[in-house]
């Protein structure tokens, strides 16, 4: 049985509207929203983010010193629940502090980011 349902991929970026209108034009779908954070709602229902990154530094391919910048957000009924089955799997938290918030932040075994996200 699944933990989780994709819920969107997220990029890194330094313009998240402009970046979003590129993929725009490369895939449909309709922009949304302003400011550090845009998805592009894709046809069949699937979601393009991005997010605004100060500092952001472009990856470079293939190269192990500038990684690729990106996460999943992962969207589940029961943050506690999922969380418990990730951290089994070899999650580790990477943002523990708030459990107010309807997301949290882990490490996959290999060290990318995803969140799993409250729907």
């Amino acid at each position: 049985m699944a933990v989780a349902e994709l819920g969107a991929v997220v990029l890194d970026c330094p313009d998240p509207r402009a970046l979003a209108g590129f993929y725009a034009r490369v895939l449909g779908g309709t922009v949304e929203g302003e400011g550090d954070w845009v998805d592009l709602k894709l046809p069949g229902g699937r979601t393009l983010a991005f997010q605004a990154a100060p500092g952001y530094v472009p990856p470079r391919w293939p190269s192990p010193e500038h990684s690729q910048q990106f996460h999943l957000d992962l969207d589940v009924p029961d943050l506690d629940a999922a969380e418990k089955a990730v951290l089994e799997l070899g999650a580790k938290p990477l943002d523990a502090e708030d459990r107010s918030r309807s997301f949290r932040v882990y490490a996959d075994p290999a060290g990318h980011p995803f969140c799993l996200c409250a729907c």
